[in-house]
């Protein structure tokens, strides 16, 4: 649940897709051009006739750093964009993807709201939009974008994929899934969307409910990865360890070796409990390093591996990795248990007694949150 693809724009040229890592946070959707039936490239007349040279370099590197993930370094190039007017559908759309991606929620939801006060209100810009205010503790504003977004395109499946994902980065369980049901009315057949659905009623405790939902997921996509992930689900909610790994090596084995399934096969293991100088051990920190080497901006690897090295004795090790699953999804309670105890091997009382504090927190949230209250 930690795909962030973002369409990057170049101007008013739609330049590509890049792919950040859980959760970095916000799950980014497809932008289009501002006016309604455009193409990409008949909005270059929103273009200035004879656009300053220093606005179209700083437009191009903003866009370009946006497109490989250095979303920080983006935002001042952006920025000097913007002060020249260069753009300024374009630059504002980039510039509300690299907040959402660097948790500045305000700053997202203040642009992406002159765009809609503009009338460049999108579909593509009330989905970011509705991620900024659920970022920014904003619920009922959230939803209500949602719902203009969901409105103008029913039967975008990754609408409702990446709310359920920024849903579930935010720990709003019980919205993710009144998002997911909205989506499954449109698209009942979405194996992706009773997937989803699956996993917010697990989280709220709902297993019995969940349970059919990942029968469902299976069933319409046997062969994919949403397929083998909803089996593998279904085999650790029964504590069926020994068959998720089976269910794992048969999906790598298929080809479905990618960053995530790597990752899950090492917590797997580790989950069966594999300790240092066992071969699943060594197995699992393997899938583990490769995952994160893939894709590094993947939070459930680095949590993950900085757990193995914590069982191995390497603190420092671990700590590299648990602080960089940490800025990816801040609001995963399991790194704080693992950063708790890393501090303390390392010595540092008050930072270990932090990172407690903060997974009680984190807790309480996770309870409220579980509330049946409606959005």
């Amino acid at each position: 649940m930690l795909r962030l693809p973002i369409a990057v724009f170049s101007g008013a040229v739609l330049a590509g897709v890049a792919f950040l890592g859980p959760a970095a946070g916000a799950q980014l959707p497809a932008q289009r051009p501002s006016s309604p039936g455009a193409s990409p490239a008949s909005t270059a007349a929103n273009l200035p006739s004879e656009p300053n040279s220093d606005a179209q370099t700083e437009l191009q590197t903003g866009s370009r750093l946006t497109r490989q993930g250095f979303l920080e370094q983006a935002i001042p190039h952006l920025l000097a964009a913007r002060r020249q007017g260069l753009a300024p559908y374009a630059t504002a759309v980039n510039l509300g993807i690299c907040y959402l991606g660097t948790h500045q929620y305000k700053d997202a939801v203040s642009i992406l709201q002159e765009l809609v006060a503009t009338d460049h209100a999108t579909a593509s810009v009330y989905n970011l939009l509705a991620q900024a205010y659920l970022g920014n503790r904003q619920r009922q504003e959230a939803w209500q974008s949602f719902l203009r977004a969901a409105a103008a395109t029913p039967k975008d499946e990754k609408l409702y994929d990446y709310l359920a994902d920024a849903c579930t980065d935010q720990g709003d369980f019980v919205l993710g899934l009144s998002i997911v049901t909205r989506g499954l009315d449109a698209l009942p057949d979405s194996a992706r969307l009773h997937y989803e659905r699956a996993l917010f009623l697990a989280q709220l405790g709902n297993l019995e409910q969940a349970r059919p939902e990942f029968e469902r997921a299976a069933a319409l996509a046997p062969s994919d990865d949403i397929g083998y992930l909803a089996k593998v689900q279904l085999a650790l909610y029964g504590d069926q360890y020994a068959l998720a790994e089976t269910i794992l090596h048969e999906a790598i084995e298929a080809g479905h070796n990618d960053f995530r399934m790597l990752s899950l096969l090492g917590t797997v293991l580790l989950r069966e409990g594999a300790a240092p100088g066992d071969p699943k051990f060594a197995e699992a920190q393997a899938a583990l390093e490769k995952s994160a080497r893939e894709n590094a901006n993947y939070p459930a690897a680095q949590i993950a591996l900085g757990k193995v090295y914590l069982m191995q004795d390497k603190p420092r090790l671990a700590l590299a990795h648990l602080e960089a699953g940490r800025r990816l999804e801040p609001n995963n309670p399991a790194v704080y248990v693992s950063l708790a105890s890393t501090w303390q091997k390392l010595g540092n009382r008050e930072k270990a007694a932090a990172m407690r504090r903060q997974l009680a927190r984190l807790i309480a949230q996770k309870t409220a949150n579980a509330s049946p209250a409606k959005p």
